[in-house]
């Protein structure tokens, strides 16, 4: 199915771009996300009229990751979680839980959609996470889990 991409989406294309992808993913995903629309010819040519507009929101939210970025890079977080005398938790830290303590900490709101693991979270120690705030911009920060008895 071919859609037109009204903002930048890592790995797929740029705005204004006519992609081919499958039926689910752009029902499912870009247009009811409003990130893309059906290829037809009127909004082919209505796409080409606003790709300025497109491009100067792309740019805004571009630098309001920034901003986010500086504020969050290289931090580390701290996450007290019950476990077991092997250092094992009783369940994993979620993306969610990790949302929580930054907007907790920062008073910054990111989404738990845009917290990449590498892997689960279900030991005792410290972690690498990936924040995809933007198609171009993306921060590291470090998850430190300790045990809840310890403090």
């Amino acid at each position: 199915m071919k859609v037109i991409l009204l903002e930048s989406i890592s790995k797929i294309g740029s705005i204004g771009d006519i992609i081919d992808v499958k039926r689910g993913f752009a029902r499912n995903f870009l247009i009811a996300k409003k990130k893309a629309l059906y290829a037809s010819k009127n909004n082919i040519e209505h796409v080409e009229k606003i790709k300025t507009d497109l491009n100067k929101k792309d740019q805004d939210k571009k630098k309001d990751a920034k901003t986010i970025q500086e504020k969050i890079q290289n931090k580390e977080f701290e996450v007290k979680k019950l476990s077991t005398e092997n250092k094992e938790l009783y369940g994993s830290v979620k993306p969610t839980e990790i949302s929580n303590i930054i907007n907790k900490s920062l008073d910054i709101d990111i989404n738990p959609s845009l917290i990449q693991l590498k892997k689960e979270i279900k030991t005792l120690g410290k972690y690498k996470v990936t924040l995809n705030l933007h198609s171009d911009v993306q921060a590291i920060i470090t998850i430190s889990v300790v045990s809840e008895e310890e403090k």
